[in-house]
């Protein structure tokens, strides 16, 4: 498979083809990304309610360290760089114990009462 070398952007067929076949599959991929993480801030939505109701802070650092440690082993046996896989998972864990705040702090809010 080769290029024009005309400098237009012509490209061959098969390369248009393959490159076409490429991006649906990135495409595929980037689409089952978003729903994973629709569902796994559905479950961490409903570990902030119950950290909410009862009282437990927003962060747990101790989880927190065996997650990303578990997650650098995953991407170094799938051969994916270990320092991107945790800076994904700490984007993330900053998000969730954002949500967790805020639960927190609906909840508190929820609970005070009103004043006369």
């Amino acid at each position: 498979m080769t290029t024009s070398n005309t400098g237009s952007g012509d490209v061959a067929p098969a390369v248009r083809e393959e490159l076409g076949r490429l991006r649906d599959s990135i495409d595929n991929i980037d689409a089952a990304v978003v729903h994973m993480l629709a569902e796994r801030f559905k479950a961490t939505q409903q570990v902030g309610h119950l950290k909410a109701r009862h009282q437990l802070p927003p962060a747990d650092p101790a989880r927190e360290a065996r997650q990303i440690e578990r997650l650098r082993t995953l991407a170094e046996n799938a051969k994916l760089d270990p320092a991107f896989a945790e800076k994904f998972l700490n984007f993330i864990i900053a998000e969730v114990i954002r949500h967790h705040e805020r639960i927190a702090e609906d909840t508190v809010d929820d609970s005070t009462p009103l004043a006369d």
